[in-house]
């Protein structure tokens, strides 16, 4: 035993002498080895050393992880919804209802009252959050996590995807400004006199939706409200409760955000058969929507949206160049498809 601790307290010294002759410029001093490994207990032990630096470091890599996930996950939700930066707890959207037209300027200007509708859309709190043990970052192994928060950074990207996507799919039972459902088959539009006339969006049926969108706008069919961006958080102080009781190092993300419906007006919904017939009536009505004054919208079908159980079909109509007789696609291209997996 005085054996070992003389070697150990001679490497220390050798060690102090070495690094001061190489701050002072001195010549250099050979560092001493030593076969009796158990002489040096402390020296090359394996694993890392919880400190704030050290937990610092970690927290970088996995946001290194986290916003290479975030970067390089395809989303879907851009094509089809409007980015709505939000200041408050929600967001009223009165002003739906009205596309702004231009007339001929004759005499004073004639000012247009939209009609003020009670829609609002309420930020809400979503949140993902792993934990780590302790001993797995003691013992070198939190590399293998790494996978894990890059995955992380994928959901964070997709979740808007979600959203908007499961409100599509909802929109045959989900009001919009007007008081409809978003795909309905009465929707009130005025006429040039004033009157009220019923307006259908929609085609029943009994299969699996698809839906024909114009996304030509600067505001899309849908709206996807944002609170605050999706960021991910670290939990490592070494005094903090969870961490003293259950030696567990928690790392999440959360966000506030939500998703609505803008102008139906620019959106088509069926449940019916996807077939050409269906499609080619879709498009047509579509392309009938009418402004409160009368005057066409100019709306068009631009994406075709379904599910993979519509994903052969839609295929066929769109994208098969020639039809099973010999003849030529009248829809060939017409429109985008997007299958999108978060429908049915």
């Amino acid at each position: 035993m005085k054996s070992a601790f003389f070697k150990l307290f001679t490497f220390a010294a050798v060690m102090l002498t070495a690094m001061l002759l190489f701050a002072a410029g001195g010549p250099a001093v050979p560092l001493p080895t030593f076969d009796d490994h158990s002489a040096l207990p402390f020296i090359g032990i394996a694993g890392m050393i919880i400190n704030k630096a050290n937990l610092s470091a970690l927290f970088t890599g996995i946001k290194t992880a986290f916003n290479t996930g975030f970067r390089d996950a395809k989303a879907m939700w851009q094509t089809v919804a409007t980015l709505v930066p939000s200041t408050t707890s929600d967001e009223k959207y009165g002003w739906l209802g009205q596309f702004p037209r231009l007339r001929e300027w004759v005499g004073d200007r004639y000012v247009k009252s939209l009609a003020a509708h009670d829609y609002s859309i309420k930020n809400k709190t979503y949140e993902a959050t792993v934990g780590i043990p302790r001993e797995n970052i003691e013992d070198d192994q939190y590399g293998v996590y790494a996978p894990l928060y890059q995955e992380m950074g994928h959901a964070a990207a997709t979740h808007p995807d979600e959203l908007v996507f499961a409100l599509l799919g909802a929109g045959f039972t989900t009001l919009c400004y007007d008081g409809q459902f978003f795909f309905d088959t009465d929707h009130p539009v005025g006429d040039q006199e004033g009157a009220a006339a019923s307006v259908s969006n929609m085609q029943a049926g009994a299969g699996n939706p698809w839906f024909l969108l114009d996304t030509s706008r600067p505001l899309k069919p849908l709206i996807f409200q944002k609170r605050k961006d999706y960021n991910i958080q670290a939990m490592t102080t070494e005094d903090d409760e969870k961490v003293f009781m259950s030696k567990e190092f928690r790392y999440g993300i959360d966000a506030r955000c939500n998703v609505g419906f803008g102008f139906w007006q620019q959106a088509f919904g069926s449940k019916a058969t996807l077939d050409k017939a269906n499609f080619d009536l879709a498009v047509a009505a579509m392309m009938a929507f009418k402004s409160d004054e009368g005057r066409p919208l100019g709306t068009k079908a631009v994406v075709l949206v379904c599910g993979p159980s519509n994903r052969a079909a839609a295929n066929d109509v769109v994208l098969t160049e020639r039809l099973a007789s010999g003849a030529s696609n009248t829809n060939f291209k017409a429109v985008e498809v997007m299958v999108v997996p978060w429908l049915t």
